[in-house]
């Protein structure tokens, strides 16, 4: 086609300049159609001033009729069963990475002040101190429990140091209807009036539902007291009546389940939004991308809240994916996507609020990327100075704190003093050991119920394995711990 218009132009040209009839088609330069020999004796006796005006007029008509051409290509379009499709005549290939990278949206810098364009809703003032004394209480819950598992009190802890504005600023921003998943590996159950909870490095969002620091003492500790009657590890929250249901620890499984469970909610037509957490680490399997492509051709309203700590345990970030981040793999799935300062509390609150306004009033998945640090161990069997700088941790510990930075904005507002710091730090810290100690010495759950909440009525080959452990126990007595009730 385009060749076709060329050779029209070109005799377009010659038949101004008076020449188009002594000229015959050859193979001379299949885009113009015009014989270099004919052209020669043509044009041999016009002088070279003919040849280049002549010589000018074709390069300028080719340029514009390429442009052209290309464009009368664009307009063809392909009605492909996943959408139409616009033609191009440019062999372009998508480059891996963008041209710029994607930007993080903040409120407040590193020294608690709003950035000069910033404009954003202002917090109440009950809302502001509630956050900030919650991500108080987190940080010294996390800094006891870590000591007590190095006393060899409990056997295992893991914290949320440097990543608490994530856990409860988005708390606040959520409702209570909706659905919360984390780090988890639980089938979804809801009923008419109960939904369930699901939180692994999200302690932070029990804190601000109304779990107790002896309910965590409880669980950490394994005793009677603990809504898993002791049959989990530490850190594996869970209480009925607040709507959490006991998680457990494998990655990235949790995610599809949110889609599902959001899923629900829109056919069900209720104004609330599944939430899931994950780090960067869980966006390395398999059922994050899934669960990403589920969410958008189905259209739920699922808020995907990704903790990008820069480690995945041992792995960094940059060995993990190429891409740029994790904000920029949304738009390949057709989501919505938002990157935020996850150390700045005001920034994750309005982010995940205006995420969820999104998600439920045009029921759409939105995916948000915080930018943290985890400036603790990964957990009480890791020591990150074995594969990370000590320096760069002190310096987000010390410089980018979460914590230090919205109580300077607090401070700022005039609705902080020492005082009441020294006094909730004071308050928080007593209660923490007074809860320590009293789960501590609290019974531990009996033997039976290790065998107990799964059947209506025990099976035989259940019931024949606890036979075998009272006797074993009985024979060997010194290797087994005295406190737990036979």
């Amino acid at each position: 086609m385009a060749t076709g218009l060329i050779r029209s132009r070109v005799y377009g040209l010659l038949g101004k300049m008076g020449v188009a009839k002594s000229l015959r088609q050859s193979s001379w330069g299949a885009s113009v159609g015009v014989s270099r020999s004919t052209c020669v004796t043509q044009f041999s006796g016009r002088g070279q001033s003919f040849m280049s005006q002549f010589g000018k007029m074709v390069i300028a008509n080719w340029r514009s009729l390429s442009t052209e051409a290309e464009g009368n290509a664009a307009q063809e379009v392909l009605d492909f069963p996943g959408g139409k499709v616009m033609f191009t005549a440019d062999l372009s290939f998508i480059p891996e990475s963008p041209q710029h990278r994607v930007h993080c949206y903040r409120i407040l810098n590193d020294e608690g002040q709003p950035i000069s364009e910033s404009s954003f809703q202002e917090v109440e003032k009950e809302v502001a101190i509630k956050m900030y004394t919650n991500m108080v209480r987190l940080q010294i819950m996390d800094t006891i429990f870590y000591e007590a598992q190095r006393q060899g009190r409990i056997s295992f802890y893991l914290t949320t140091i440097g990543e608490e504005a994530i856990n409860i600023a988005s708390a606040a921003a959520l409702s209570f209807d909706d659905i919360v998943f984390a780090q988890v590996d639980i089938m979804v159950l809801r009923t008419e009036t109960v939904r369930f909870f699901f939180l692994y490095r999200e302690p932070g969002i029990l804190l601000w539902r109304g779990f107790t620091l002896q309910e965590f003492a409880n669980q950490c500790f394994g005793n009677k007291a603990d809504y898993g009657k002791g049959r989990q590890m530490p850190i594996h929250y869970g209480k009925n009546k607040l709507n959490f249901f006991t998680i457990s620890s494998p990655i990235a499984t949790q995610i599809p389940h949110a889609v599902g469970a959001a899923y629900s909610l829109k056919m069900d037509k209720e104004q609330a939004c599944a939430v899931t957490y994950f780090g960067d680490g869980g966006t390395s399997e398999g059922d994050f991308h899934a669960a990403l492509n589920f969410a958008a051709v189905r259209e739920v309203p699922v808020l995907f809240i990704c903790r990008n700590n820069g480690w995945a345990i041992s792995t960094p970030t940059c060995e993990q994916f190429r891409s740029d981040g994790v904000a920029s793999r949304g738009q390949a799935y057709g989501i919505c996507s938002l990157r935020v300062d996850g150390n700045d509390t005001l920034a994750v609150y309005h982010a995940v609020r205006a995420a969820r306004q999104m998600a439920i009033s045009e029921s759409k998945p939105v995916l948000i990327e915080a930018l943290t640090y985890r400036a603790g161990h990964h957990s009480t069997s890791d020591d990150s100075t074995k594969y990370r700088p000590v320096d760069e941790i002190e310096h987000w510990r010390n410089e980018r704190d979460p914590v230090s930075r919205f109580r300077k904005w607090i401070d700022g507002k005039g609705w902080w003093t020492n005082a009441a710091e020294s006094e909730i730090r004071s308050e928080i810290r007593k209660k923490m050991l007074y809860a320590i100690q009293v789960a501590e010495k609290m019974e531990k759950p009996p033997i039976s119920d290790m065998f107990t909440d799964v059947y209506d009525v025990l099976p035989s080959n259940l019931r024949e394995q606890e036979k075998l452990l009272r006797e074993t126990i009985s024979k060997h007595p010194q290797d087994y711990p005295p406190d737990v009730p036979v």
